[in-house]
C-alpha cells in the first residue's frame, strides 16, 4: 500500500461503536469468544474499576480474582510444611506438589514415562539449568537463533567457557522469521559425536512471529538436542509434547495466569536428560552426601534440579491457574488474541501525518500467519525523526496504559528488525563497560536515526476491544507532532530496567 494512499483515522469516543461494528464484520469469529467478556466483568473488574488498559500480556500475564480466591482456601484448610520430612504437614505439602507436577504433564499432553517437570523460579532459571549442565565440549555445538531472550543468549557463555562453537542462525527481513536455507545448512554441520544443542522461542517476544515447530523434529533428525522457549507461546496457544517432542521446554507460570510469580518450570525428556551433569549438588538433589568422604550421589529425575527447598506454598497455584484456563479453552484464548491484533496491525500501518508520511514502523509480519499477540514497533515524526519510545511510554502511564519499551531482552530481533550492523554494536562494546541502553540510543540515532530500542504492546485473554480502541487513540494523538512538541523524557530505561530520578 503507497503511504501517500492511506485514510486518516479518527478515534475519538462518538464514533466507538461504528469502528466496533466495523471491526465485527471485519472479524465475526470474534463473538466466539463472548465468555472472556463475562470474564472481564466479574475476573477482572479492577482494569475497568480503575480506567487502566493493560498491553504488556507478553511481560506478564493478569491473575483472576477466583484464582486467589482458591489458592486462599488452599492455605487457610491445610496445615502445609516443608516436603522434605515424613511429618503430616510435610506430607500434605507434598501431595498438593506432586499433583500439580503431574498436572502439568497432562496439560502439555507430555508423557510422565518421557518427560519430568522440574519447578523452577522463572524461565530464565530453567534455560540456566540446561546451560550450566549441559555437556558442551570441544568440537560440539551451540546454535541459536538471533531471535532469542538474553537468557538463551547467555547459554553461549557456558558453551565458549568449554571450547564449543556457537553459531547464530539469521532471520529473514522485513518479518524476522527463521532463515530456514540458513539453518539447515548450520544443523547438517554437526559433528554427530559430539553433545549438539539448538535453542529457539516458539514465540518471539519481540515481533510476535511464531517459528515453526516442526524445526524440533528437523533439528533431532540432524542429530540436535533441541532447546524451546516456550514463554511467550504458552500463555495465548496450546503446547502438544507428543507432537512436538522438544528436549527440553522452559516456561514461566506468570506470563500464563498472572499468579504466582516467582515459578516456573523446566520439561525435560528423560532421554536427553541422561546427557546433563549437574555442577554441583544442593539440598534435596542429592540421596547421599557426606562430608567427611568427600562424595555425593546426585537422585534421578527432576529431583536431581531442584535446589533447595521447592516454593511449596505457591506451587499449588499452578494447578488453579491451568485449570483456568482449561475452563476457558485455549481455542478461545487464541481467537480472541488474533481478532485484536489483527485489527491492531491494520489500524497502526494506516496511521500517517498530514502530508503522508507514515507515523509508524512495524517490526515483524502486517498479517496474522503464523504471529501472535505481541506488536512491536517505533513512531515517527512528519519529517521521519524518531519520537522517543520512553517519552511515549511516559505518557501513555499518564493516560493509565500500560505499555513496555525498550529491548525487551531481546537485543538479536531488535539489532535486525533496526538495521543495526556488527559494527555498530562492536562500538557499543568498545566505548566503555558503561554503555546502557539510553546511552547507545544516543549514538545509534547519531549515525542515522536508527533505534536500539522500541515500543511493544501485546493483548491477552482479558483484553478486549475497548482496549485496543483507546490506545489507538493514545496514538493517533502523535499525528503531525515531533519531539518538541510531545516533550523531553524524565526517566532512563537502562539494562531494560526502568530507573526513576529519585528528585
Amino acid at each position: 500500500m503507497n503511504h501517500q494512499q492511506k485514510p486518516s483515522l479518527s478515534f475519538s469516543s462518538t464514533q466507538y461503536h461504528t469502528a466496533e461494528e466495523g471491526f465485527l464484520q471485519a472479524c465475526p469469529d470474534y463473538e466466539a469468544t463472548a465468555v472472556l467478556d463475562r470474564l472481564r466483568e466479574d475476573e477482572y473488574q479492577r482494569l475497568d474499576q480503575q480506567r487502566q488498559v493493560y498491553l504488556d500480556y507478553t511481560g506478564g500475564g493478569l491473575y483472576a480474582q477466583s484464582q486467589l480466591k482458591v489458592h486462599m482456601q488452599v492455605l487457610q484448610e491445610q496445615v502445609l510444611g516443608n516436603p522434605h520430612s515424613a511429618n503430616p504437614a510435610s506430607q500434605a505439602t507434598t501431595r498438593l506438589v506432586e499433583a500439580t507436577r503431574a498436572f502439568v504433564l497432562d496439560y502439555f499432553h507430555a508423557d510422565p514415562a518421557e518427560y519430568f517437570v522440574v519447578f523452577t523460579a522463572n524461565a530464565s532459571a530453567a534455560l540456566k539449568l540446561v546451560g550450566e549442565s549441559y555437556p558442551f565440549a570441544p568440537g560440539g555445538q551451540y546454535l541459536l537463533t538471533y531471535d532469542n531472550h538474553n537468557s538463551v543468549n547467555g547459554i553461549r557463555e557456558f558453551a565458549r567457557g568449554r571450547g564449543a562453537d556457537y553459531q547464530y542462525v539469521p532471520l529473514t527481513t522485513p518479518e524476522l522469521r527463521i532463515d530456514q536455507t540458513a539453518l539447515q545448512k548450520l544443523l547438517a554441520s554437526a559433528d554427530h559425536k559430539r553433545a549438539n544443542l539448538f535453542a529457539f522461542p516458539a514465540q518471539s517476544n519481540f515481533s510476535g512471529v511464531k517459528h515453526p515447530l516442526i524445526l524440533v523434529t528437523m533439528a533431532q533428525q540432524a542429530g540436535w538436542d533441541v532447546l524451546l522457549d516456550a514463554a511467550a507461546f504458552v500463555p495465548t496457544n496450546a503446547l502438544d509434547l507428543q507432537a512436538c517432542k522438544a528436549d527440553f521446554v522452559c516456561m514461566s507460570f506468570y506470563k500464563m495466569f498472572g499468579y504466582p510469580t516467582g515459578l516456573g518450570a523446566l520439561l525435560c525428556r528423560r532421554q536427553a536428560a541422561q546427557k546433563l551433569r549437574r555442577p554441583w549438588f544442593a539440598g534435596g538433589t542429592v540421596n547421599f552426601a557426606t562430608a567427611q568422604g568427600r562424595g555425593h550421589y546426585l537422585a534421578s529425575g527432576e529431583a536431581a534440579f531442584e535446589d533447595g527447598t521447592v516454593n511449596y506454598l505457591n506451587i499449588p497455584a499452578i494447578k488453579t491457574g491451568l485449570e483456568y484456563l482449561q475452563q476457558i479453552g485455549m481455542e478461545t484464548i487464541t481467537t480472541r488474541v488474533r481478532c485484536l491484533t489483527d485489527w491492531l496491525l491494520r489500524q497502526l500501518y494506516a496511521l500517517c501525518h498530514d502530508n503522508g508520511s507514515p507515523l509508524v514502523r512495524l517490526y515483524g509480519p502486517l498479517g496474522m500467519a503464523q504471529r501472535g499477540g505481541t506488536i512491536t514497533f517505533n513512531l515517527y515524526d512528519p519529517q521521519g525523526r524518531l519520537l522517543d519510545y520512553r517519552r511515549i511510554e511516559e505518557l501513555a502511564g499518564e493516560q493509565g496504559i500500560s505499555l513496555r519499551t525498550g529491548c525487551f531482552c531481546n537485543p538479536g530481533a531488535g539489532e535486525l528488525a533496526e538495521g543495526l550492523t556488527a559494527e555498530d554494536m562492536r562500538d557499543g562494546l568498545k566505548n566503555s563497560r558503561d554503555m546502557t541502553l539510553p546511552l547507545f540510543l544516543q549514538i545509534i540515532q547519531h549515525r542515522g536515526n536508527r533505534s536500539a530500542g522500541a515500543i511493544r504492546i501485546s493483548v491477552g485473554l482479558a483484553s478486549n476491544f475497548a482496549d485496543i480502541y483507546r490506545f489507538m487513540g493514545f496514538i493517533d494523538t502523535f499525528r503531525n507532532q515531533t519531539s518538541l512538541n510531545i516533550g523531553e523524557v524524565t526517566f532512563d530505561i537502562a539494562s531494560c530496567r526502568v530507573i526513576r530520578d529519585g528528585s
